[in-house]
């Protein structure tokens, strides 16, 4: 008899990833032959995990969903089933544009997918997941929506309110994850250091760390979206006193100025910011400290954005990203405020912060020539086998790219020779054996 098989595509950020990973299993143990983002012909059930969070996303999601719709139309399918954040706020209008489909679910809907594919919920394969990335590093979701009010942000509305998970069960996932091969974890949620406190009544994070550091030996543990308020002492305690957890701080400011983090609703000053930063870089100065801005959003002068530019030029971020505002209906801004900052606008500011950010990576990425790194090796791509530093999480920071020519494997540790830098990455060589036990033991 022919078995099922299923083909789970997943879009968006990594906490899709983790939900798509928990389903991936149990749709294993519910009979199917799993794939998962592959092609039309892969499977006869198709499942896509979309995202809605801003526009780019969407059509990404749109678009993946008719690249299967097309499919199905073909008889490459037979059944395809939609889920996730695009699905959760636009359910109705997309039922009747594609037709296609045969179930749409939204978000934090694991009992009713399965049910749709014939298959049972199975509380007893807790924590069991399918990691579908490289399988040295694996997300661990903490906690689910996001309680604070950001003018720009739909996630408390497609999410819903911060919910953390228990601390013993995220353990026990841990534990199982470093079972399976992972040397890296990252610790992810929408707000990551607000975790415990609707469960505990206080902010958890770093208990939760030191239980993971001792029940396991990962070799990295990283902490992605650390919100500007709440970051505490402790935490970066924490972080300094336990060697394993990456140098790695990863703060979305959004802006600088006092006038625009009072339109997005941020919660903090600019000074307050600025503070978090100096203190951030005087507890841990060996941290590499990444942020994410907006620019062009609504009201913002060139005041503002002179302000921000200049705020860059002076605190040299380790790692940097820009969105342009994406005005977006039901939320603060979408209803409050009038999208009136001129598209051109919105890319020529982003390209001179980037212009900026690029300088100030040169920078920093000369000084590491002549210098020997710890990297994690993810993959090989073409000439170059691309590694990681600790200073670097997966797919949204630079690489260290090693030649082909070496023999060394993906998902390994090595010290590895800086011999070159450009703006955004960084070429090494392995040391010898006998220079790898100088550097690290």
């Amino acid at each position: 008899m022919k078995k099922k098989r299923v083909n789970v595509i997943t879009l968006g950020c990594s906490k899709n990833t983790v939900d798509s990973e928990k389903l991936l299993r149990q749709l294993q143990a519910g009979g199917y032959e799993i794939f998962y983002d592959a092609g039309e012909s892969a499977a006869d059930t198709v499942i896509i995990n979309t995202c809605g969070f801003i526009n780019d996303a969407r059509e990404e999601s749109i678009e993946m969903i008719l690249r299967f719709a097309a499919a199905k139309r073909k008889g490459h399918i037979r059944n395809l089933i939609v889920t996730g954040c695009l699905s959760q706020i636009y359910m109705d209008s997309l039922k009747s544009e594609i037709p296609e489909a045969d179930a749409w679910f939204g978000v934090e809907n694991l009992a009713g997918i399965l049910k749709q594919t014939g298959c049972h919920l199975k509380e007893n394969l807790y924590p069991g997941r399918i990691i579908t990335g490289p399988g040295h590093y694996a997300y661990l979701k903490v906690s689910e929506g996001c309680d604070r009010l950001c003018a720009f942000c739909r996630i408390p509305e497609i999410r819903g309110s911060h919910l953390s998970l228990k601390n013993e069960d995220l353990v026990t996932e841990a534990v199982n994850l470093e079972k399976q091969g992972v040397k890296e974890l990252i610790l992810v949620a929408q707000d990551l250091n607000y975790y415990g406190v609707d469960l505990y009544g206080r902010r958890m994070l770093p208990d939760l760390i030191e239980k993971i550091t001792a029940s396991t030996g990962f070799e990295w543990i990283r902490l992605q979206y650390l919100y500007p308020s709440g970051l505490t002492d402790r935490l970066l305690e924490t972080i300094r006193e336990n060697r394993n957890i990456c140098r790695y701080i990863d703060i979305p400011l959004q802006h600088i100025s006092d006038r625009m983090l009072k339109r997005m609703k941020r919660g903090y000053t600019g000074l307050s910011a600025r503070k978090l930063l100096e203190k951030i870089r005087r507890v841990l100065p060996e941290a590499a400290i990444r942020t994410t801005l907006i620019t062009g959003f609504p009201g913002e002068s060139e005041k503002d954005h002179r302000e921000l530019v200049e705020f860059i030029q002076g605190f040299e971020f380790d790692r940097l990203g820009v969105f342009r505002y994406s005005h977006e209906e039901k939320t603060f801004a979408g209803i409050k405020y009038i999208d009136d900052v001129p598209a051109k606008t919105k890319e020529i500011r982003a390209e001179e912060i980037m212009e900026v950010q690029q300088n100030i990576s040169l920078k920093k990425n000369l000084a590491k020539t002549g210098k020997i790194m710890r990297v994690l090796i993810d993959g090989k791509e073409g000439k170059y086998f691309t590694g990681r530093s600790e200073a670097d999480s997966p797919e949204v920071d630079q690489e260290v790219l090693i030649s082909s020519r070496f023999n060394i494997m993906p998902g390994s540790f090595y010290p590895v020779y800086i011999t070159e830098a450009t703006e955004f990455d960084l070429f090494g060589e392995p040391v010898s054996q006998k220079e790898k036990q100088d550097p690290f033991g």
